[in-house]
């Protein structure tokens, strides 16, 4: 006789094996697309996933696309919701570069505070890239705001070294933020002969694992991704509306 107790178990037992009955051919799908994928074009393809829309979305390091479950056509570029109008590439792009904003080293970073400071995002940015320029003077306009800079010079072979030379003189300057915002802001070269122990090496090698190929790139207190000087963005995410 089959107790309380025991119809319980058997109950959940078959739902588990129902739903697992249903995932095992979507898995399986997904492996064989991959494997058409890289077949058919000859890359190395990073995941696969069946969407809620019917198409496989296809990761290659930091790109998406799309594609049938018979790999008949390939889908490159943004896909639109067209009643939301939203970006369903970026806004996946995003959930996957997320970081966790607590791992940052931020003691490697330039530290500058607006009023109360209460609110954070962090920056890569490079002393002579003309964007993170024209994104310092609109950060300006931010406040109770707490701006963690990463020195990050990866322009370096286009001004042969000018863009590490800077980036250590500002480090080695006794008031870093200020020397980081006169370059930025007022075109004010910081200046050159102190000599000090820098991140800048740690900083580049943590950008290259984090996939940040160019500045400035900028992170949420929520761990957001946001790549060039997107400002309207950085506004949206400190004010909780993203």
């Amino acid at each position: 006789m089959r107790t309380p107790a025991m119809r319980t178990f058997l109950s959940a037992a078959f739902t588990l094996l129902f739903a697992f009955c249903l995932a095992a051919p979507a898995i399986a799908q997904e492996a064989l697309v991959k494997q058409n994928v890289e077949s058919r074009f000859s890359v190395k393809v990073d995941g696969v996933t069946k969407t809620s829309y019917g198409l496989y979305e296809i990761r290659l390091g930091d790109d998406i696309m799309y594609t049938d479950e018979k790999v008949t056509y390939l889908l490159v570029g943004n896909l639109i919701d067209s009643k939301t109008r939203e970006n369903v590439t970026e806004e996946r792009k995003a959930k996957l570069s997320a970081i966790k904003f607590e791992d940052l080293p931020l003691e490697a970073a330039v530290k500058t505070v607006r009023g109360s400071g209460k609110r954070a995002i962090a920056v890569f940015a490079d002393p002579n890239c003309g964007f993170c320029k024209r994104f310092e003077q609109e950060l300006a306009t931010l406040k109770d705001v707490t701006i963690y800079t990463f020195l990050y010079p990866i322009l370096d072979s286009g001004n042969r070294g000018d863009s590490t030379r800077k980036a250590k003189a500002i480090w080695c300057s006794r008031d870093r933020s200020k020397a980081w915002l006169d370059l930025m802001l007022k075109g004010t070269n910081p200046a050159v002969g102190m000599d000090c122990e820098t991140p800048l090496a740690r900083n580049l090698e943590l950008g290259q694992k984090m996939g940040i190929s160019g500045t400035p790139t900028t992170f949420t207190s929520e761990g957001e991704r946001i790549v060039g000087a997107r400002f309207a963005s950085i506004q949206r995410a400190l004010d909780g509306k993203n």
